[in-house]
């Protein structure tokens, strides 16, 4: 068997795109040991060794050309002379972009496609050649029941012709631990201090993500909790705009940018909070709930976007509006003062084996290998 993997890339940068891609591109791996498996990666420069696949997988990556510009007509002419090339049993294609140009290779060469739909780039589509691409492809995988629903309702699409693959997690990288004293000192934070986290992009294009409204409630939590302390790790070119709002309030005592943060620190970030909090309005899912909750954390979500996926529905974790400051400064009080009506917050290592029960690697494989399976039965 041979398959071809499209994804926009996995080593020059790290978002929840890049972190599915490589997850899904490892379950595949053990899915089909002895396939011929091509992965094309539009954006990357080069292979990462760091980062550990099958040595029969291989890896062609467009971003090596110097200039931008030329990464789409690139990656376009390398997949589709492949596709000529190497007649691939399936194609797979890791993001809505690629559509249009699986659907014309699709139709040339009768090869079928999949598409992989994580939230905002399918939300509200309008592009005509995308939902072409879209309606054609014999199967659609979403990352969460809620893009699936904005899917079908939006371009009418039958849901049967959509299968859920959630996002998963290394559990191994995630794990709970002490609060890390190196990080407390750091950022000069006490021992008895309650730490709110978020972990997100500091993009202006992200402004979704709701960090902003959690500094707009800080006034009111430090009422409640005088010594309450918020991190926000990341980095990007909203920060000039949230340091005018931290400014605004007069919180800059109670609050600290972390910048950017290696996957080597990250659990201990997790593990130094008292609650994880991001309560977007477009997040097609969320790792990060998945892997603060893996390090035991409560996780406060929104309930307008793919966190009701992430959080199951509220059954490991809190669901708010995430317009309503007071809800959401009201909610972070009660989980900080384990007040909130919800065991389950209050036990981190009960917390992490649901997490892992619904959401682990092992999960994740079992669902691909049945919709691959079902597929070519």
């Amino acid at each position: 068997m041979k398959i071809h993997l499209w994804f926009p890339g996995i080593f020059d940068f790290k978002g929840g795109i890049q972190v599915f891609s490589t997850f899904f591109i490892n379950a595949i791996e053990k899915i089909l040991p002895n396939a011929d498996r091509s992965v094309f990666l539009k954006n990357d420069r080069s292979q990462n060794t760091s980062v550990q696949f099958d040595s029969r997988t291989q890896f062609y990556c467009s971003g090596r050309l110097a200039s931008t510009f030329l990464h789409t007509p690139f990656f376009s002419a390398q997949v589709f002379l492949s596709a000529i090339v190497n007649k691939p049993d399936l194609i797979i294609c890791g993001h809505i972009n690629f559509s249009p140009l699986a659907y014309r290779i699709s139709n040339l060469l009768n090869i079928p496609y999949w598409i992989i739909v994580h939230g905002i780039d399918v939300w509200n589509l309008k592009n005509i050649a995308k939902i072409d691409g879209l309606k054609h492809a014999n199967k659609i995988i979403s990352v969460s029941q809620y893009t699936t629903n904005r899917v079908v309702e939006e371009q009418g699409i039958d849901p049967a012709k959509i299968f859920l693959l959630p996002n998963t997690i290394d559990i191994n990288q995630f794990q709970i631990y002490p609060k890390s004293i190196n990080l407390l000192d750091r950022y000069k934070i006490s021992r008895d201090q309650l730490v709110i986290l978020t972990v997100a992009r500091l993009s202006q294009s992200e402004k979704y993500k709701g960090y902003d409204k959690i500094l707009e409630a800080l006034p009111k939590i430090i009422e409640k909790i005088p010594n309450i302390h918020y991190l926000l790790v990341g980095k990007g070119d909203d920060t000039d705009r949230i340091k005018d709002i931290i400014k605004n309030l007069g919180i800059q005592s109670s609050v600290t940018f972390t910048g950017f943060v290696s996957d080597e620190e990250l659990c201990d970030y997790y593990n130094i909070c008292d609650v994880f909090a991001m309560p977007s309005k477009k997040e097609g899912f969320g790792i990060v709930y998945l892997e603060a909750m893996a390090c035991g954390k409560p996780c406060l979500g929104s309930n307008q976007d793919g966190a009701i996926d992430a959080l199951a529905q509220g059954d490991l974790g809190v669901l708010v509006n995430p317009d309503d400051v007071d809800e959401i400064a009201n909610t972070l009080i009660q989980i900080l003062q384990k007040n909130y009506p919800h065991p389950l917050l209050y036990k981190p290592e009960q917390l992490r084996q649901a997490v892992i029960d619904r959401f682990g690697f092992e999960v994740f494989q079992q669902r691909l290998h049945q919709y691959l399976e079902d597929f070519f039965s």
